[in-house]
């Protein structure tokens, strides 16, 4: 299981205390130093099932400043993927990578039913 956090972050660290409490053994990846490769993203995006805007950190300075919410509507899935693999800081996190699941920001809820009810 991977485990891809920005470590400064207030709902990382939360994220990784409830894995630590579990029990559950993952490596650790810093998203500043090593983003997700475009390749990877599209790895992500499809495991997940999500919509690819839920990957994006909106509540995130750069987020901000780059003015996504507006450009979004007008960019390809293509463009919004190849736009998160040039900056860790633009993608939502803690992100949980296992076999089957991709889990895109902390909700113990969800991580609960994934992660431990149905052991994936």
């Amino acid at each position: 299981m991977l485990f891809i956090e920005y470590p400064k972050c207030t709902t990382c660290k939360k994220a990784k205390k409830w894995l630590d409490e579990h029990g559950i053994v993952y490596t650790d990846r810093n998203i500043k130093e090593e983003n997700p490769a475009l390749d990877e993203l599209k790895k992500f995006l499809n495991k997940s099932g999500l919509p690819i805007r839920k990957f994006f950190n909106t509540s995130g300075m750069l987020y901000r400043e780059m003015g996504l919410k507006d450009k979004l509507g007008s960019m390809t899935e293509e463009e919004m993927l190849s736009l998160l693999s040039t900056d860790g800081m633009l993608v939502k996190r803690p992100l949980i990578v296992t076999e089957k699941a991709v889990l895109v920001g902390f909700k113990e809820k969800e991580w609960e039913e994934t992660l431990i009810e149905r052991g994936e």
